[in-house]
């Protein structure tokens, strides 16, 4: 399994919006500027963690983005399904519709590859984002 660049750039994002003063209100251009990724880019992704209820958004003047959740309580699970969808090992993991694969109907392995989905989706909820931005406190110290 591979992280697309847009699930890879959230977790990038909001370890290094983590890492500021609890409450801190942020704005897309901080963030993009401290992970020194492309503003349109941190835009939709922060929009994406928006819509999916990680952080909310504050209009006006004193306005940006803050954490709906505290650190400690977002994982690992939470950011990549935010912006990817709900995890699954294979194109027929997670759903009863018949998929596109030429084995669907007779394979063999299918039933067992929710049990692989569920057990990497689990371990990624094993990882909160309070300790991913401890972990990059300390290499910036």
């Amino acid at each position: 399994m591979r992280l697309t660049h847009l699930a890879d750039y959230a977790v990038v994002i909001l370890t290094a919006a983590a890492a500021h003063e609890q409450g801190a209100r942020l704005s897309a251009a901080a963030l993009a500027e401290d992970t020194g990724l492309p503003l349109p880019t941190t835009q939709k992704v922060m929009g994406k963690l928006g819509q999916a209820g990680l952080l909310k958004a504050t209009r006006g003047i004193g306005g940006g983005f803050s954490f709906a959740r505290p650190p400690e309580a977002i994982t690992l699970v939470d950011i990549i399904e935010a912006v990817e969808g709900p995890i699954a090992m294979t194109q027929c993991c997670g759903s009863d519709e018949a998929s596109d694969c030429a084995i669907d109907s007779h394979c063999r392995i299918k039933p067992h590859m929710n049990i692989v989905s569920r057990t990497v989706r689990d371990a990624l909820a094993g990882v909160t984002l309070e300790q991913l931005a401890r972990v990059r406190s300390l290499e910036d110290a």
